[in-house]
């Protein structure tokens, strides 16, 4: 069957949707449990850990299980995972519970970006396939924007036990659609044996180590940095007095800014080069960072937009970056490293900072995670001979 390339992207754009508005979701959540359940800011960033931890560790785990059983039906096993700890939640009773169904929904979630990103650039084979997965995570963070938003206002009206529950359902219904609306397309199918002779049985398939390692490198500070960001910014904000509504609501323009930054930097990238866009991303965040602890609440909150624009938008390039330097063959698994590694740092980062965060207070945390971010700049000159390279799919 011949794959509809459009079809593919709406369809896994949808998924990213869905997952995304499950990880982000919990930003709204993590100040309501720290207040129901009298947590401290490390126990904070050990909940968001168990989450994202989740995810890195079945990463690599979803890329090998996807070429013997398919995309399709190891997303619709995860979504279905990850839906189902997102309702039990409801019913957690304190710390430990959360973080063992957090830790397990992560789990399910780990399967979204590698498999969906590989079916993506697979149905893009023959060209645009940075600005296809560019608008793949445009998807993403408007799922990200418009629920947290939605949550935000629900968990205000009904509390967030209900409100994370309904969400948790409507991701039940959407894993049981994956299968059939994937095999429609001819998309998500277990890979034939044999291969591309340029990536052997048991290999990663990467063309190009220095760079791939580089990539990584740039893929783990963005994404821990973010994170760090994202799980103290309702604190620095609620500190400068923003309801709980006006957080959700808050992160909303957030993700609203991040959509864009993740559509724009991606065709930006297949424009004006790659190196360039992530220097200019990275070094607008660490600015617009520092603008938000300094200003007073109006300013801080009229950044958000630009500011996750910059956070969310180099990401679109990396991950894109990533095809260009792996065979076709071992996309799943190569993409399921990427990930496991950049969203490892992700999971550590929340802990780290937490304790960080405990000892100085946030603004602090938040000016120190403002210049991790700059060093991301050196490494994009050790990536820099990799993508002037001639695009080897």
């Amino acid at each position: 069957m011949k794959t509809r390339p459009r079809a593919v992207l709406l369809a896994a754009s949808t998924i990213h949707f869905l997952h995304d508005g499950f990880s982000e979701t919990l930003y709204v959540f993590l100040p309501l449990w720290a207040a129901e359940f009298g947590l401290s800011f490390s126990q904070v960033g050990l909940i968001r850990t168990a989450y994202t931890g989740g995810m890195s560790a079945f990463q690599i785990p979803a890329g090998f299980l996807a070429e013997r059983f398919g995309e399709r039906r190891i997303l619709a096993l995860g979504t279905a995972v990850t839906a189902l700890g997102f309702v039990a939640a409801g019913w957690a009773g304190g710390f430990v519970s959360l973080l063992v169904l957090l830790l397990c929904s992560g789990l399910g979630s780990g399967v979204q970006h590698p498999l969906s990103s590989s079916i993506v650039s697979k149905a893009y084979e023959d060209g645009n396939r940075r600005t296809a997965l560019g608008t793949y995570n445009f998807s993403g963070d408007i799922g990200k924007a418009g629920v947290a938003a939605a949550i935000g206002v629900l968990a205000g009206l009904i509390g967030w036990r209900t409100a994370g529950a309904i969400y948790g359902v409507l991701g039940v219904a959407a894993a049981l659609a994956i299968v059939p609306l994937l095999s429609r397309l001819g998309a998500g199918a277990a890979e034939l044996r044999g291969g591309d002779a340029d990536a052997p049985a048991g290999s990663w398939g990467i063309r190009d180590g220095r760079g791939f390692t580089a990539l990584c490198g740039v893929g783990m500070i963005d994404n821990a940095t973010r994170t760090g960001f994202l799980t103290f910014l309702p604190f620095i904000l609620m500190a400068k007095g923003l309801s709980v509504g006006g957080v959700g609501l808050a992160f909303a323009l957030v993700f609203a800014g991040g959509a864009t930054g993740k559509f724009v930097c991606g065709v930006a990238a297949d424009r004006v080069g790659v190196i360039r866009t992530v220097v200019i991303t990275e070094t607008a965040t660490a600015a617009l960072i520092l603008t938000v602890v300094a200003a007073p609440l109006p300013i801080a909150l009229a950044v958000l937009i630009p500011l996750g624009i910059a956070l969310n938008g180099t990401s679109s390039v990396l991950y894109g970056t990533v095809a260009d330097l792996v065979s076709s063959e071992r996309r799943s698994r190569a993409y399921g490293l990427y990930y496991t590694v950049s969203v490892g740092a992700s999971a550590l980062a929340p802990t780290v900072w937490g304790l960080v965060g405990d000892a100085s207070g946030v603004p602090r945390t938040l000016s120190l995670i403002a210049l991790v971010v700059l060093t991301t700049i050196p490494l994009c000159f050790v990536l820099r001979p990799a993508v002037a390279a001639p695009a080897r799919s």
